[in-house]
């Protein structure tokens, strides 16, 4: 028994050893996208600007910041979550402050920018209806490409209930 386990034993030992390695390579599997060397991402900030203008003077500006790496999508959200009573008594939470998410690409002419921006806040009392609060949103949803270090306006909105404009800025600038 013991020599027909070592004869077994040699077999599979030649076997392996005398199987071309051409033949080893045929079956290797296909490389892929992940498996080429890792190339190292351009780390970017992006600061935010949303300035709030009456007459064509900022009267008020918020300002956000946030890093992440060319090729990649981020997002920052600050704001308060609002319980509101939704069919038959049950709760539901709706958001309400500031949502900007990014995604930052690297091209020849400079830094290729996606950018979408939904801002909310509550109505003043005395145009808010009953008891349920009023909510006011503005959305602005851009792609543009930037120079880095100068600041670009990505997109301004004017507020219907008043004589203000709201502009969403942003400055990239190339981390080292």
């Amino acid at each position: 028994m013991n020599r027909k386990v070592a004869v077994a034993t040699l077999l599979v030992i030649w076997f392996c050893w005398s199987t071309p390695l051409s033949y080893a390579q045929e079956q290797a599997p296909a490389k892929t996208a992940m498996d080429a060397p890792e190339k190292s991402a351009s780390a970017y900030r992006l600061d935010f600007t949303i300035n709030e203008i009456e007459d064509g003077k900022k009267i008020n500006g918020r300002q956000y910041s946030i890093d992440l790496n060319a090729g990649d999508a981020n997002d920052l959200k600050i704001g308060t979550r609002v319980p509101v009573e939704g069919k038959q008594g049950e709760m539901q939470y709706i958001d309400v402050g500031t949502r900007i998410w990014s995604r930052v690409k690297e091209t020849a002419n400079g830094v290729a920018l996606e950018v979408r921006s939904e801002i909310s806040n509550f109505a003043s009392p005395d145009q808010a209806s009953h008891s349920m609060p009023l909510l006011r949103q503005m959305q602005i949803n851009a792609s543009t490409v930037t120079i880095p270090g100068r600041p670009t306006v990505i997109g301004s909105v004017d507020d219907p209930n008043s004589r203000r404009q709201f502009q969403l800025e942003v400055t990239v600038t190339k981390l080292k």
